[in-house]
């Protein structure tokens, strides 16, 4: 049942428990969602309400009405997104996606924010260079990130980005053939504004927000990003390092 008096929207609560439903391959022997009245009799609503909730899946691409038929789940599993000391989202996705497709929403050169400063060791008041971007798969939203980027060595990185649709190969046009990651952060929280709208999520849905900094391979900072995945498309997986073995052998 639902929960009346939490002040989250009943289609809201129902819309995400159908969501982890489909995640966790409840429908999977029927690929169909169970009957608008089957439904409203789970959760205690009317079949309205059950609708709206429906109407929201359906906006996400999660679910695709056929008349005369039913409701059809669209897809069932998330992609796989691994971070590691390597972390690229092209090679991450890998061959679970025939089309990877980045969008520059917005940049700028800019004050760098205290947050932003103390990751990439700058002194205040200096300046960055800003991305935000929004990465899909099949034409499919997967994340948006904001990224930050020293602007004394990389002023260049909204003209690269504009022409390569990637950081990595933006930071080859800047000069540096190589990076890693130095550290991640992950959290969940709901999504909100502008990250519902450009991941086309509706009001409730889960968001995953990893805060990452990365360096060259001297180890001097390059980039400080917050990346917002949209949850029930997207699993993260935190890879372990490589052992090194030292020593030889006899």
């Amino acid at each position: 049942m639902v929960e009346r008096q939490s002040g989250v929207a009943l289609w809201r609560q129902i819309a995400d428990r159908m969501r982890l439903a489909i995640n966790n391959g409840d429908f999977d022997e029927t690929g169909m969602m169970p009957p608008e009245v089957v439904l409203a009799g789970r959760f205690g609503v009317n079949r309205h309400t059950v609708r709206s909730a429906m109407a929201a899946l359906t906006e996400e691409g999660i679910v695709r009405p056929i008349q005369g038929i039913g409701t059809r789940i669209e897809r069932r599993d998330r992609l796989r997104f691994p971070i590691s000391r390597r972390t690229r989202f092209s090679q991450g996705l890998g061959n679970q996606a025939r089309d990877l497709e980045g969008k520059l929403l917005d940049a700028a050169t800019e004050a760098a924010p205290a947050i932003v400063t103390e990751a990439l060791g700058l002194a205040a008041g200096s300046r960055c260079v800003r991305l935000e971007i929004v990465s899909s798969a099949d034409k499919r939203p997967i994340s948006r990130s904001t990224s930050y980027f020293p602007a004394d060595r990389f002023a260049g990185m909204a003209e690269a980005y504009e022409k390569t649709r990637s950081i990595t190969a933006s930071f080859r046009e800047l000069g540096l053939p190589d990076y890693v990651r130095r550290s991640t952060e992950i959290s969940a929280i709901h999504a909100e504004g502008d990250d519902m709208r450009q991941l086309k999520l509706s009001p409730g849905a889960i968001i995953l927000v990893a805060v990452a900094t990365n360096t060259d391979l001297d180890g001097t900072p390059i980039q400080f990003s917050r990346t917002r995945f949209a949850a029930d498309r997207v699993k993260l997986t935190v890879e372990p390092e490589p052992e090194v073995i030292s020593g030889s052998r006899g």
